[in-house]
């Protein structure tokens, strides 16, 4: 198994470095406005376990085209299919998401165990994914939901308020640059785990985007699958 900390472990560490750098006042109001958006019950609009799982197509790091249904069948180009792990981030620019992808990513071979196949989606634009695939060595397909329209059909799909819009751009998190032009949109923290058949048996869905699924927790999933 890897070595690297889990997500956890991780986002503690990330904390005591923001304590030390950061303003108190800034933390305190991003931390005010995770707990606003976690009173927000996106598990309720998420596909849960035993549902059917939206099928989408959506262009990947490098523009090519791929269909989450075409993933769970596989076929000549794509080789064996298996269950996906699909997980919605926000963006390169949110430390959090890099701590939770860079986790998956150490846990990639354990997921090939069970011939699963690990999917990001964001709502930034394809250039930007690719960003985020190569500063973070990811090795999995990064896809770009620009518009959020998958974001919206799986539940996960809000609007930054005007208070957070002001936090994010006095850091430098402009999401007109990111997710194209207009679209302060992005996507609550989310993983599923879908199996062969499209039939959803993991979901971790949560406003706060600081609580994010273990890949631990995912492998215990992947186990249990026939």
């Amino acid at each position: 198994m890897s070595t690297l900390m889990s997500y956890l472990e991780q986002r503690e560490q990330l904390h005591a470095r923001l304590a030390d750098q950061a303003p108190a006042a800034l933390l305190d109001g991003f931390a005010a406005a995770a707990q606003r958006l976690d009173a927000v019950d996106f598990a309720a609009r998420a596909p849960r376990v035993g549902d059917e799982a939206p099928d989408f197509a959506l262009a990947d790091q490098h523009g090519d085209e791929v269909w989450l249904s075409a993933l769970l069948r596989g076929g000549p180009a794509l080789g064996r299919g298996g269950p996906v792990v699909l997980i919605f981030y926000r963006g390169e620019w949110c430390p959090y998401c890099n701590l939770q992808l860079r986790a998956f990513q150490a846990n990639l071979a354990q997921l090939a165990e069970h011939r699963a196949q690990l999917v990001a989606i964001s709502p930034q634009t394809p250039d930007h994914s690719l960003s985020m695939a190569e500063k973070n060595d990811l090795e999995f397909v990064v896809l770009s939901d620009v518009g959020a329209q998958v974001i919206d059909r799986y539940g996960l799909r809000y609007e930054v308020d005007d208070e957070t819009r002001v936090l994010f751009e006095s850091v430098g998190n402009d999401l007109d640059t990111h997710n194209g032009a207009g679209h302060w949109v992005l996507p609550a923290a989310a993983a599923f785990v879908i199996d062969r058949r499209g039939i959803v048996r993991y979901v971790n869905v949560r406003g706060d985007w600081r609580e994010r699924a273990e890949p631990a927790d995912v492998l215990t999933v992947l186990t249990q699958l026939p």
